[in-house]
């Protein structure tokens, strides 16, 4: 056996199990399982990036899908992203890397920036989604609630076979004014009784740390009280 499949054997089997801390990411893994697109709400510090994120890594370095997919759209609070050097992949990367560090951490280094050269692992801007189409691939979209309704429904018809689709986001952190493309979904699956799971965090499922979740609840507080 060459010293490389050795490496990837000793990744494989030091691989610590994903396993839920409060009983709404059960549920969420379980979504994830089970269906091909699932949306999720709620806060940040919830593990709603790092749980996809690690079920995507594992689905890629298994072979269940080709690629992986992460885009999220362009409405920042600061620096646009003309502001930073690079490709596409290298000006997407800090809005992304939380969910980078942890495909780098689950697959190893060296499998992911191979990946990442190979095309199979991309980083790409919601913008550039248009006219593409995805197969055998794990999709994220992080930020949803930026996105419009058009823009939701450009994104949700790129989809096709052997994929699973996460579409992430906090409904009360929409930086839109129109209308959120997020709860124009969740509206129609609701309406429509689509088979798409909704999977909601609380502050209660907070688990990055107490201090996370303090400043969640001040900052809930303070929007409420205007």
């Amino acid at each position: 056996m060459s010293s490389r499949k050795r490496n990837q054997k000793f990744q494989q089997e030091s691989k610590p199990p994903l396993r839920p801390l409060t009983y709404i990411q059960k549920e969420y893994i379980s979504a994830i399982q089970s269906a091909d697109q699932v949306i999720v709400l709620g806060p940040a510090g919830t593990g709603k990036t790092f749980i996809a994120s690690t079920m995507a890594a594992d689905m890629y370095d298994s072979g269940k899908i080709n690629k992986i997919i992460l885009t999220r759209p362009n409405v920042a609070a600061g620096k646009s992203i003309g502001f930073f050097p690079g490709d596409l992949n290298e000006k997407m990367a800090p809005w992304m890397a939380p969910v980078i560090d942890v495909l780098t951490k689950r697959l190893g280094p060296g499998v992911f920036d191979t990946a990442v050269r190979n095309g199979n692992i991309e980083v790409t801007p919601f913008e550039t989604m248009r006219g593409r189409s995805f197969e055998d691939a794990f999709v994220l979209l992080d930020e949803a609630q930026n996105t419009s309704p058009t823009e939701m429904k450009m994104f949700l018809t790129r989809v096709g076979e052997n994929c699973k689709v996460v579409i992430n986001g906090d409904i009360q952190q929409s930086d839109l004014r129109e209308t959120s493309g997020l709860a124009k979904a969740i509206h129609m699956v609701k309406r429509y009784m689509l088979p798409i799971p909704i999977v909601e965090f609380t502050v209660d499922d907070i688990v990055r740390s107490s201090l996370c979740k303090l400043w969640i609840e001040a900052w809930l507080k303070e929007e409420k009280h205007g």
